[in-house]
Protein backbone atom coordinates (compact mmCIF):
# COMPACT_ATOMS: atom_id res chain seq x y z
CA UNK A 1 0.00 0.00 0.00
CA UNK A 2 1.09 3.45 -0.81
CA UNK A 3 1.91 6.40 1.67
CA UNK A 4 -1.17 8.94 1.34
CA UNK A 5 0.29 12.07 -0.24
CA UNK A 6 0.69 15.37 1.40
CA UNK A 7 -0.50 18.39 -0.08
CA UNK A 8 1.57 21.11 -0.20
CA UNK A 9 0.17 23.40 2.43
CA UNK A 10 -0.16 20.43 5.14
CA UNK A 11 3.56 19.89 5.12
CA UNK A 12 5.22 20.03 8.01
CA UNK A 13 8.06 22.43 6.55
CA UNK A 14 4.51 24.96 5.45
CA UNK A 15 3.40 25.07 9.28
CA UNK A 16 7.31 26.27 10.39
CA UNK A 17 7.40 28.94 7.55
CA UNK A 18 3.97 30.06 8.61
CA UNK A 19 5.05 30.20 12.54
CA UNK A 20 8.10 31.89 11.88
CA UNK A 21 5.74 34.36 9.33
CA UNK A 22 3.85 35.00 11.85
CA UNK A 23 6.78 35.45 14.87
CA UNK A 24 8.53 37.84 12.35
CA UNK A 25 6.19 40.28 12.15
CA UNK A 26 5.50 40.39 16.37
CA UNK A 27 8.59 42.67 16.79
CA UNK A 28 7.24 44.92 14.03
CA UNK A 29 4.05 45.18 15.64
CA UNK A 30 5.02 45.75 18.83
CA UNK A 31 7.13 48.20 17.80
CA UNK A 32 4.45 50.29 15.79
CA UNK A 33 2.42 49.84 19.06
CA UNK A 34 4.54 51.39 20.83
CA UNK A 35 5.57 54.05 19.02
CA UNK A 36 1.74 54.82 19.01
CA UNK A 37 1.74 54.94 22.71
CA UNK A 38 4.77 57.48 22.81
CA UNK A 39 2.80 59.75 20.83
CA UNK A 40 -0.47 59.53 22.51
CA UNK A 41 1.81 60.39 25.70
CA UNK A 42 3.84 63.74 24.40
CA UNK A 43 0.72 64.59 22.92
CA UNK A 44 -1.47 64.25 25.95
CA UNK A 45 1.38 65.26 28.74
CA UNK A 46 3.24 67.56 26.61
CA UNK A 47 1.94 69.10 23.17
CA UNK A 48 -1.38 69.69 24.08
CA UNK A 49 -0.99 71.39 27.17
CA UNK A 50 1.62 73.21 25.55
CA UNK A 51 -0.98 74.09 22.76
CA UNK A 52 -3.37 74.98 25.11
CA UNK A 53 -1.55 77.19 26.85
CA UNK A 54 -0.67 79.49 23.87
CA UNK A 55 -3.86 79.37 22.55
CA UNK A 56 -6.30 79.53 25.53
CA UNK A 57 -6.71 82.80 27.59
CA UNK A 58 -4.76 82.65 31.40
CA UNK A 59 -6.92 81.75 34.60
CA UNK A 60 -8.97 85.17 35.67
CA UNK A 61 -11.50 85.20 38.63
CA UNK A 62 -15.25 86.98 36.95
CA UNK A 63 -15.05 89.34 40.18
CA UNK A 64 -16.23 91.37 41.73
CA UNK A 65 -14.08 89.77 44.54
CA UNK A 66 -14.45 89.65 48.39
CA UNK A 67 -13.00 91.27 51.54
CA UNK A 68 -9.75 92.96 51.63
CA UNK A 69 -6.06 92.82 50.61
CA UNK A 70 -3.72 96.16 51.67
CA UNK A 71 -1.30 95.44 48.73
CA UNK A 72 1.85 97.94 48.29
CA UNK A 73 3.41 98.60 45.19
CA UNK A 74 7.11 99.65 45.60
CA UNK A 75 8.96 102.56 43.32
CA UNK A 76 10.48 100.43 40.04
CA UNK A 77 8.28 97.53 40.61
CA UNK A 78 7.75 96.21 36.90
CA UNK A 79 4.30 95.01 35.63
CA UNK A 80 5.11 91.32 35.95
CA UNK A 81 6.40 91.25 39.44
CA UNK A 82 2.94 93.27 40.53
CA UNK A 83 1.16 90.51 38.76
CA UNK A 84 3.18 87.51 40.84
CA UNK A 85 2.39 89.81 44.33
CA UNK A 86 -1.04 90.13 43.35
CA UNK A 87 -1.51 86.61 42.97
CA UNK A 88 0.36 85.38 45.67
CA UNK A 89 -2.18 87.56 47.65
CA UNK A 90 -5.13 85.82 46.25
CA UNK A 91 -6.22 89.41 44.62
CA UNK A 92 -6.00 87.70 40.58
CA UNK A 93 -6.46 83.95 39.69
CA UNK A 94 -2.92 84.23 37.94
CA UNK A 95 0.02 86.64 37.00
CA UNK A 96 -0.39 86.36 33.05
CA UNK A 97 -4.18 87.83 33.19
CA UNK A 98 -3.12 91.03 35.08
CA UNK A 99 -0.13 91.21 32.28
CA UNK A 100 -2.21 90.26 29.80
CA UNK A 101 -4.79 93.05 31.34
CA UNK A 102 -2.30 95.38 31.66
CA UNK A 103 -0.60 95.66 28.20
CA UNK A 104 -4.18 95.98 26.78
CA UNK A 105 -4.77 99.00 25.70
CA UNK A 106 -1.47 100.48 27.83
CA UNK A 107 -4.23 100.25 30.76
CA UNK A 108 -1.31 100.16 33.32
CA UNK A 109 0.24 103.83 32.13
CA UNK A 110 -1.53 105.24 35.40
CA UNK A 111 -0.33 103.15 37.99
CA UNK A 112 1.55 104.62 40.60
CA UNK A 113 3.87 103.56 43.89
CA UNK A 114 2.22 103.30 47.00
CA UNK A 115 -0.67 101.33 49.27
CA UNK A 116 -4.29 100.36 47.79
CA UNK A 117 -6.84 98.55 49.35
CA UNK A 118 -8.14 95.66 46.89
CA UNK A 119 -10.17 92.66 47.31
CA UNK A 120 -9.49 88.64 47.05
CA UNK A 121 -10.26 87.39 43.97
CA UNK A 122 -10.59 90.35 41.51
CA UNK A 123 -11.12 89.91 37.90
CA UNK A 124 -7.83 91.33 36.30
CA UNK A 125 -9.40 94.17 34.07
CA UNK A 126 -10.55 95.85 37.17
CA UNK A 127 -7.53 95.72 39.31
CA UNK A 128 -5.75 97.32 36.79
CA UNK A 129 -8.56 99.90 36.35
CA UNK A 130 -8.46 100.53 40.46
CA UNK A 131 -4.78 100.24 40.28
CA UNK A 132 -4.39 103.08 37.74
CA UNK A 133 -6.96 105.61 39.36
CA UNK A 134 -5.10 108.27 41.24
CA UNK A 135 -8.47 108.36 43.47
CA UNK A 136 -7.60 105.01 45.19
CA UNK A 137 -3.81 105.54 46.11
CA UNK A 138 -3.62 105.54 49.98
CA UNK A 139 -2.72 108.44 51.30
CA UNK A 140 -2.19 106.77 54.74
CA UNK A 141 -2.60 103.66 56.40
CA UNK A 142 -3.90 103.24 59.45
CA UNK A 143 -3.99 100.20 62.16
CA UNK A 144 -6.40 99.52 64.49
CA UNK A 145 -4.68 96.86 67.30
CA UNK A 146 -6.74 93.70 68.96
CA UNK A 147 -8.96 94.92 71.62
CA UNK A 148 -9.41 98.97 70.92
CA UNK A 149 -12.76 100.06 72.26
CA UNK A 150 -14.51 102.09 69.80
CA UNK A 151 -14.04 105.44 71.49
CA UNK A 152 -10.40 105.06 71.59
CA UNK A 153 -10.57 103.98 67.35
CA UNK A 154 -12.57 107.42 66.78
CA UNK A 155 -9.91 109.33 68.58
CA UNK A 156 -7.05 107.10 66.12
CA UNK A 157 -9.33 107.84 62.77
CA UNK A 158 -9.50 112.11 63.84
CA UNK A 159 -5.82 112.05 64.75
CA UNK A 160 -4.64 110.32 61.50
CA UNK A 161 -7.37 111.37 59.15
CA UNK A 162 -8.65 114.76 57.98
CA UNK A 163 -12.02 114.45 59.66
CA UNK A 164 -12.60 115.27 63.39
CA UNK A 165 -14.22 112.70 65.67
CA UNK A 166 -17.73 114.67 65.41
CA UNK A 167 -17.62 113.08 62.28
CA UNK A 168 -17.57 109.51 62.86
CA UNK A 169 -19.73 109.83 65.72
CA UNK A 170 -22.32 111.59 63.66
CA UNK A 171 -22.01 108.03 61.42
CA UNK A 172 -22.44 105.72 64.32
CA UNK A 173 -25.85 107.93 65.24
CA UNK A 174 -27.10 106.26 62.20
CA UNK A 175 -25.15 103.08 61.91
CA UNK A 176 -28.08 101.63 59.29
CA UNK A 177 -25.25 102.19 56.19
CA UNK A 178 -22.41 100.35 57.74
CA UNK A 179 -24.04 96.97 57.27
CA UNK A 180 -23.68 95.72 60.73
CA UNK A 181 -25.42 92.47 62.06
CA UNK A 182 -28.43 92.40 63.49
CA UNK A 183 -27.32 91.20 66.62
CA UNK A 184 -24.99 93.94 67.22
CA UNK A 185 -28.40 96.28 67.73
CA UNK A 186 -27.27 98.89 66.06
CA UNK A 187 -23.39 99.27 68.15
CA UNK A 188 -20.45 99.10 66.59
CA UNK A 189 -18.41 97.68 70.01
CA UNK A 190 -17.15 94.95 68.48
CA UNK A 191 -17.46 94.99 64.62
CA UNK A 192 -15.00 97.68 63.95
CA UNK A 193 -12.20 94.80 62.81
CA UNK A 194 -8.46 95.17 64.08
CA UNK A 195 -6.71 95.58 61.23
CA UNK A 196 -4.15 97.99 58.74
CA UNK A 197 -6.41 100.00 56.72
CA UNK A 198 -5.64 102.43 53.99
CA UNK A 199 -7.17 105.76 53.63
CA UNK A 200 -7.73 107.37 50.10
CA UNK A 201 -8.36 111.07 49.00
CA UNK A 202 -12.12 109.66 48.39
CA UNK A 203 -12.83 108.38 51.59
CA UNK A 204 -15.13 109.58 54.20
CA UNK A 205 -16.14 108.81 58.05
CA UNK A 206 -18.52 106.13 56.41
CA UNK A 207 -16.62 104.79 54.09
CA UNK A 208 -13.69 104.15 56.64
CA UNK A 209 -16.20 102.53 59.25
CA UNK A 210 -17.92 100.67 57.13
CA UNK A 211 -14.17 98.65 55.79
CA UNK A 212 -13.74 97.73 59.40
CA UNK A 213 -17.21 96.56 58.98
CA UNK A 214 -16.93 94.84 55.72
CA UNK A 215 -13.36 93.24 56.99
CA UNK A 216 -15.46 92.30 60.02
CA UNK A 217 -17.74 90.01 58.42
CA UNK A 218 -14.86 88.33 56.59
CA UNK A 219 -13.34 87.59 59.66
CA UNK A 220 -16.92 86.55 60.71
CA UNK A 221 -16.66 84.24 57.71
CA UNK A 222 -13.35 82.50 58.24
CA UNK A 223 -13.68 81.44 61.57
CA UNK A 224 -17.43 80.04 60.95
CA UNK A 225 -18.96 82.80 63.72
CA UNK A 226 -22.49 81.28 62.99
CA UNK A 227 -22.46 77.85 62.76
CA UNK A 228 -19.46 77.67 65.67
CA UNK A 229 -21.93 79.57 67.93
CA UNK A 230 -24.81 77.00 67.85
CA UNK A 231 -21.81 74.38 68.58
CA UNK A 232 -20.77 76.49 71.77
CA UNK A 233 -24.42 77.07 72.93
CA UNK A 234 -24.21 81.15 72.33
CA UNK A 235 -25.42 83.61 70.06
CA UNK A 236 -23.30 84.91 67.49
CA UNK A 237 -23.44 88.28 69.56
CA UNK A 238 -22.41 86.09 72.65
CA UNK A 239 -19.33 84.84 70.55
CA UNK A 240 -18.41 88.45 69.75
CA UNK A 241 -18.94 89.38 73.64
CA UNK A 242 -16.50 86.11 75.09
CA UNK A 243 -13.74 86.86 72.24
CA UNK A 244 -13.93 91.11 73.53
CA UNK A 245 -13.00 89.87 77.36
CA UNK A 246 -10.56 87.15 75.96
CA UNK A 247 -8.48 90.45 74.71
CA UNK A 248 -8.13 91.73 78.05
CA UNK A 249 -8.21 88.44 80.23
CA UNK A 250 -5.28 86.94 78.29
CA UNK A 251 -2.21 87.70 77.12
CA UNK A 252 -0.57 84.99 75.02
CA UNK A 253 -2.43 83.20 72.30
CA UNK A 254 -2.08 79.68 74.16
CA UNK A 255 -4.27 80.91 76.93
CA UNK A 256 -7.33 82.42 74.58
CA UNK A 257 -8.84 78.98 74.56
CA UNK A 258 -8.43 78.12 78.27
CA UNK A 259 -9.85 81.47 79.30
CA UNK A 260 -12.96 80.91 77.18
CA UNK A 261 -13.30 77.68 79.02
CA UNK A 262 -13.07 79.22 82.44
CA UNK A 263 -15.92 81.33 81.41
CA UNK A 264 -17.95 78.95 80.09
CA UNK A 265 -18.00 76.95 83.12
CA UNK A 266 -18.41 79.48 85.37
CA UNK A 267 -21.38 80.82 83.20
CA UNK A 268 -22.80 76.63 83.11
CA UNK A 269 -22.30 76.67 86.74
CA UNK A 270 -24.23 79.91 87.65
CA UNK A 271 -21.35 81.60 88.42
CA UNK A 272 -20.56 85.40 88.72
CA UNK A 273 -17.95 85.90 86.08
CA UNK A 274 -16.15 88.70 88.05
CA UNK A 275 -14.39 90.30 85.17
CA UNK A 276 -11.84 93.04 85.91
CA UNK A 277 -12.08 94.21 82.07
CA UNK A 278 -16.19 94.59 82.08
CA UNK A 279 -15.69 96.30 85.58
CA UNK A 280 -12.98 98.79 83.41
CA UNK A 281 -15.00 99.47 80.62
CA UNK A 282 -18.22 100.34 82.74
CA UNK A 283 -16.34 102.72 84.30
CA UNK A 284 -15.08 104.01 80.81
CA UNK A 285 -11.25 103.04 81.55
CA UNK A 286 -8.77 101.89 78.95
CA UNK A 287 -6.00 98.96 78.66
CA UNK A 288 -5.19 96.57 81.05
CA UNK A 289 -5.84 97.46 84.32
CA UNK A 290 -6.33 96.49 88.12
CA UNK A 291 -9.88 97.81 89.43
CA UNK A 292 -10.58 99.05 93.00
CA UNK A 293 -13.70 98.02 95.42
CA UNK A 294 -15.36 101.62 94.27
CA UNK A 295 -14.96 100.47 90.56
CA UNK A 296 -16.52 96.92 91.45
CA UNK A 297 -19.12 98.38 92.80
CA UNK A 298 -20.46 100.76 89.78
CA UNK A 299 -24.54 100.58 88.53
CA UNK A 300 -23.94 99.08 85.03
CA UNK A 301 -24.85 96.07 83.07
CA UNK A 302 -21.56 95.48 82.21
CA UNK A 303 -19.94 94.84 86.03
CA UNK A 304 -19.69 91.41 86.31
CA UNK A 305 -19.12 91.49 89.91
CA UNK A 306 -22.29 92.45 90.55
CA UNK A 307 -24.13 90.64 87.82
CA UNK A 308 -24.59 86.73 86.47
CA UNK A 309 -24.30 85.75 82.79
CA UNK A 310 -22.41 88.00 80.16
CA UNK A 311 -22.37 91.16 79.98
CA UNK A 312 -25.18 92.83 76.97
CA UNK A 313 -22.17 93.53 74.37
CA UNK A 314 -18.51 93.58 73.41
CA UNK A 315 -16.08 95.81 75.17
CA UNK A 316 -13.89 96.29 72.59
CA UNK A 317 -13.03 94.99 69.41
CA UNK A 318 -11.60 91.10 69.14
CA UNK A 319 -9.39 90.05 66.48
CA UNK A 320 -9.79 86.88 64.51
CA UNK A 321 -7.57 84.87 66.99
CA UNK A 322 -9.77 85.66 70.16
CA UNK A 323 -13.50 84.83 68.05
CA UNK A 324 -11.46 81.52 67.13
CA UNK A 325 -10.72 80.67 71.05
CA UNK A 326 -13.88 81.63 72.04
CA UNK A 327 -15.54 79.22 69.15
CA UNK A 328 -13.31 76.28 70.30
CA UNK A 329 -12.42 76.61 73.87
CA UNK A 330 -9.89 73.96 75.12
CA UNK A 331 -10.86 71.42 77.24
CA UNK A 332 -10.74 71.70 81.23
CA UNK A 333 -12.27 72.35 84.47
CA UNK A 334 -11.06 75.75 85.55
CA UNK A 335 -13.13 77.99 86.94
CA UNK A 336 -10.21 80.80 87.79
CA UNK A 337 -7.47 82.21 85.95
CA UNK A 338 -4.96 85.20 86.96
CA UNK A 339 -2.25 86.46 85.13
CA UNK A 340 1.01 86.58 87.40
CA UNK A 341 3.37 87.90 85.75
CA UNK A 342 2.50 91.27 83.53
CA UNK A 343 5.52 91.08 81.41
CA UNK A 344 5.25 87.14 80.40
CA UNK A 345 1.81 87.31 80.40
CA UNK A 346 2.34 83.73 82.70
CA UNK A 347 -1.06 82.98 83.23
CA UNK A 348 -2.57 80.19 86.15
CA UNK A 349 -6.07 78.13 85.68
CA UNK A 350 -6.86 76.98 89.13
CA UNK A 351 -10.11 74.63 89.58
CA UNK A 352 -11.15 75.74 93.23
CA UNK A 353 -10.62 78.65 95.02
CA UNK A 354 -8.09 78.03 97.31
CA UNK A 355 -5.60 77.29 94.34
CA UNK A 356 -6.83 80.52 93.20
CA UNK A 357 -5.58 82.48 96.13
CA UNK A 358 -2.58 81.00 95.72
CA UNK A 359 -2.29 82.25 92.29
CA UNK A 360 -3.12 85.47 93.78
CA UNK A 361 -0.71 85.62 95.96
CA UNK A 362 2.22 85.21 93.20
CA UNK A 363 0.63 88.22 91.39
CA UNK A 364 0.84 90.10 94.50
CA UNK A 365 4.19 88.83 95.17
CA UNK A 366 5.33 89.98 91.49
CA UNK A 367 4.15 93.11 92.01
CA UNK A 368 6.23 94.19 95.09
CA UNK A 369 9.00 94.17 92.94
CA UNK A 370 7.45 94.87 89.27
CA UNK A 371 6.63 98.27 88.02
CA UNK A 372 4.21 96.49 85.66
CA UNK A 373 1.72 96.41 88.05
CA UNK A 374 1.44 100.00 87.72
Amino acid sequence: MTEPSVLPDQSPSSHRAKRRGVSGCLPVLLALLLVVVAGYFAWTKVVSPWWDDITSDPADYPGPGHGQVVFKIDSGESIPQMGSALEKAGVVQSSEAFVDAASANDGARGIQAGTYLLKKEMKASDVVAYLADPQHLAQDTLTIPEGMRTSDVLDLLAKNTDFGKAAFQKVLDHPDRLGLPSYAHGSVEGYLFPATYVVTPSDTPTTLLKAMVDRWHQAAEDTGLEQGAQQVGLTPGEVMTVASMLEFEAQRDQDYPKVARAIYNRLDDGMMLQSDATVAYANGLSGDVFTTSEQRAVDSPYNTYAHTGLPPGPIGNPGEKTIDAALHPADGDWLYWVVVNLKTGKTVFSNTYAEHQQAVEQLQEYCTHSDACG
